[in-house]
């Protein structure tokens, strides 16, 4: 049975932090809040790597910023994030902590990480 993973962005999901972090990228990328976003997107797109991994994984995953997650898994306020979790039932296992996120240089070894987190 293939569990669903979320990625969870150190980020809002409103108009104007949206544009804010673009800025912030373009601006001062070495001091951004989410590596998560830094390693997954460019200033202004998904990267190619990553978009191709994603459509072609077999696990499902979702996706979401820090409020929607907050607001939708009110329980879950443990974790600091960017982070990775996997959904089994009702409960999160954590996968990718936002230390290890931090430490990781390219997309590659995310997509690496990955695979092997859920392998």
């Amino acid at each position: 049975m293939n569990k669903t993973l979320f990625f969870v962005y150190n980020a809002k999901s409103d108009v104007l932090n949206k544009y804010w972090d673009i800025a912030h990228k373009i601006i001062s990328p070495n001091t951004y809040s989410c590596s998560l976003c830094s390693l997954t997107h460019g200033s202004f797109s998904e990267k190619k790597d990553w978009k191709n991994f994603r459509e072609n994984a077999t696990q499902e995953f979702v996706f979401m910023y820090k409020n929607e997650f907050l607001k939708a898994y009110p329980d879950a306020v443990m974790f600091n994030f960017p982070v990775v979790l996997q959904k089994e039932e009702k409960k999160f296992k954590l996968l990718i902590d936002s230390e290890k996120l931090a430490s990781i240089t390219s997309i590659k070894d995310v997509i690496e990480l990955v695979k092997n987190k859920i392998s």
